[in-house]
């Protein structure tokens, strides 16, 4: 690789410090680089042409508003973990001039990851559409209360949940919020789609696992006494779309991935063990 593209979260990476670092090493050692600080109110992401690599400075958030704004480039992201746990991270900092040697001399492998697209249906037209590596979340907005959803899957009535929210999470994004909401840690090179309910009110609601060529439909229908609910779709904790009674939202497997760069020989178990023993 002899072109990078480095994205740094602008609020972890306040004085470009770390920027700098790695874009002085890359240079130093031939290698062309373009450099972009990065915050939440920053327009999508748009990688230079002919970029190899983009290297996402930040925690998991910052690597996946990368992924989802560079999907149609299809260019490998590389995560340096600048945060906290940082699941989707290869690379902690103090070991990033050792990573960057790798990615010079091409010792690197790529990891195809699926990826989630959602249709947010009003009056059956499509008012939105959006990507997410993680995960989509269809949460409360507003005030404290109990929602009710409606599941479909391929067409055929599911279930009906009475919760906080729901959760449909990529294997990928099964470390994210669909684990805290107790579903299933998936290796994240799988294909599959989770189902997670966040704080069913009954006690025998769990995840569901579907395949990744299911089509799953989450239903706002009306609230208790007839009320209309308002909730929030969020793709991956940023792109946020409101929803109201008689909305609906399609999910399904998008028909591109993300390739993540990995760097070292590690097997998902070893790094997971690492990372909750940290936490």
């Amino acid at each position: 690789m002899k072109y990078f593209f480095v994205v740094a979260n602008k609020a972890k990476d306040p004085e470009g410090s770390y920027t700098d670092r790695i874009s002085s090493y890359l240079q130093q050692r031939g290698a062309a680089v373009s450099c972009l600080m990065n915050d939440r109110e920053t327009a999508p992401i748009q990688a230079p042409e002919g970029v190899e690599c983009v290297i996402v400075l930040g925690g998991d958030g910052t690597l996946l508003k990368a992924a989802g704004d560079l999907m149609e480039q299809e260019i490998p992201l590389l995560g340096v973990n600048l945060g906290t746990l940082g699941y989707l991270a290869e690379v902690e900092i103090g070991n990033i001039e050792q990573a960057l040697d790798k990615l010079l001399c091409g010792a690197y492998t790529k990891e195809a990851r699926m990826m989630l697209a959602g249709d947010v249906l009003h009056a059956g037209k499509r008012m939105g559409h959006k990507f997410a590596l993680n995960d989509i979340v269809i949460s409360r907005c507003g005030p404290l209360q109990i929602l009710h959803f409606n599941i479909y899957v391929n067409g055929r009535f599911l279930n009906g949940y009475d919760a906080d929210g729901i959760i449909v999470a990529t294997p990928t994004g099964s470390t994210g919020y669909n684990m805290s909401a107790g579903g299933p840690i998936v290796e994240p090179g799988a294909s599959l789609l989770l189902l997670t309910p966040i704080c069913p009110h009954t006690l025998n609601t769990r995840s569901i696992i579907l395949s990744p060529e299911d089509e799953v439909v989450i239903e706002i229908p009306e609230g208790r006494e007839k009320t209309i609910q308002t909730v929030e779709a969020s793709f991956d904790g940023t792109h946020k779309v409101t929803l109201q009674t008689g909305d609906k939202i399609v999910i399904r497997k998008a028909s591109k991935t993300t390739e993540i760069l990995k760097l070292n020989t590690e097997s998902f178990l070893e790094i997971l063990h690492k990372k909750m023993s940290a936490g």
